[in-house]
């Protein structure tokens, strides 16, 4: 008979206690230039993150050149004083760096990505971007090419349609939010080189500038590196730019993007609350999570499980410009498509969906499961060094203090039911919501008007 082998097990691995962990707070300082710099060591992280945050607006874009300063942040890495556009990009690759641009309303910000072994060069690099770039006529020419063949792709794409058209009805005419952020067809045309040194002439110094660096900084002497790279960078004193305050119309309505023949809509409807500053931030983020900030949402579970008329919808809160005085402003928003025939039934159940919220409020279940999704994956969030200092970069941006973040996570666990349901039924009232749907205007027009949500206007499609 033959005996059985027997297998000796490992013990079976067993949860370690849970560490306490809250969002890094940022060691600051200045460079002799002006400078302000942050910095946050992060043992284990090789790959270190850099942010560059310039006062350079899209407010601050001379009348009739919208989108100028989207050119000047991608000509960043087309060349500078000492190596043209294909030397920069080489440069960049051989010490294994990324380095990426672009503009918003409350300025224009570089990221660079650079191995911990390489930071010396990399912040080499981005130091001679900022202080000596080359804007050559030939780069700029090609990358205002580029952006004008562009123009067309977005405004074939029915969401980027709709955030456009959203703009535009929100704000008035006279707000550069009310245009699109890296300018038309019109305007990019008449930018050249020389009006994109003019704009970094004008708005790019250190003495207004913020630098935020994030990772293992073990062995590196940062103050010496950064003094001998970007300390290097020379401007006027400047001062920071006034903030004006965001002035918007929310009234009600329906504006309808024609799209003769589409088989889906594409929703968008928003309107414009507080920024981060009001105190009712982090219930409005909660009760907005809960709203349609996952599969687990009400809007989804409406919308998308019992109705089947959307593959999701979401809802959002997304800071345009914040100020310390309370004048900063958050679109809010609740976006999703839906197939035509089902438009007027899907914004029927929304609405729906919205009053019962106001009516009955949110269920202490929905709130535990916003809570965990929200704080209890913060720390998987923030595992890399970038997704920490895009984080700071936003709190300087935003003019909030720097332990901002971590606050913000402990008051959503010690936000309740009711504050949460409050903040969003306050955030989302349905009589003050404008609503934009790009798709077949002859199919969904009528469906729409009969529901009484707002004036329905119809506008064509460029």
């Amino acid at each position: 008979m033959t005996e059985l082998a027997t297998m000796d097990f490992h013990p079976q691995p067993q949860a370690g206690e849970a560490k306490p962990w809250a969002f890094p707070a940022p060691e600051r300082g200045a460079l002799g230039n002006g400078l302000t710099v942050l910095r946050c060591h992060r043992p284990g992280q090789q790959v270190v993150a850099v942010e560059v945050l310039l006062d350079a607006p899209l407010e601050a874009e001379p009348a009739g050149l919208d989108g100028v300063a989207t050119i000047m942040a991608r000509a960043f890495s087309e060349g500078t004083d000492k190596h043209s556009a294909e030397e920069f990009a080489a440069e960049l690759e051989r010490c294994g760096a990324t380095l990426d641009a672009h503009a918003d309303h409350p300025g224009v910000r570089l990221s660079l990505e650079v191995p911990a072994s390489r930071l010396p060069k990399g912040l080499g690099l981005l130091a001679d971007a900022l202080r000596a770039p080359a804007f050559a006529d030939s780069e700029v020419e090609r990358l205002v090419r580029n952006r004008l063949d562009e123009i067309p792709h977005e405004l074939a794409n029915p969401s980027r349609r709709a955030a456009k058209e959203l703009s535009k009805e929100l704000f008035p005419a006279s707000s550069r939010m009310s245009r699109p952020r890296q300018g038309t067809e019109e305007t990019v045309a008449g930018i050249d080189s020389p009006a994109v040194r003019a704009f970094h002439e004008k708005h790019v110094r250190p003495a207004t500038a913020t630098v935020v660096v994030v990772g293992d900084l073990t062995g590196v002497d940062l103050d010496a590196l950064l003094g001998d790279t970007l300390g290097a960078w020379t401007g006027s004193p400047g001062r920071p730019r006034p903030v004006p305050p965001v002035v918007a119309d929310d009234t009600g309505r329906v504006v309808i993007v024609d799209r003769p023949g589409a088989v889906q809509t594409q929703l968008l409807i928003g309107r414009v609350g507080p920024d981060r500053h009001d105190r009712v931030w982090p219930a409005q983020v909660l009760g907005t999570y809960c709203l349609g900030g996952t599969l687990t949402s009400r809007l989804d579970r409406v919308l998308r499980e019992e109705k089947g008329y959307t593959y999701g919808v979401r809802s959002f809160g997304q800071v345009l410009r914040s100020a310390p005085d309370g004048s900063g402003a958050a679109m809010l928003a609740i976006s999703g498509s839906v197939d035509t025939p089902n438009t007027g039934p899907a914004l029927d159940d929304l609405w729906k969906v919205l009053r019962t919220l106001a009516a009955e409020g949110l269920t202490d279940a929905e709130r535990d499961v916003a809570v965990q999704n929200l704080v209890g994956v913060a720390p998987l969030k923030y595992e890399t060094a970038a997704a920490v200092a895009s984080t700071l970069a936003d709190q300087v941006e935003q003019h909030l203090p720097d332990h901002y973040q971590a606050d913000l996570y402990r008051q959503l666990a010690a936000t309740g039911t009711v504050e949460a349901t409050a903040a969003v039924v306050s955030a989302f009232p349905v009589d003050r919501l404008v609503t934009v749907l790009v798709g077949d205007a002859a199919q969904i027009k009528a469906p729409v008007e009969a529901l009484g949500i707002g004036e329905v206007t119809v506008v064509t499609a460029e």
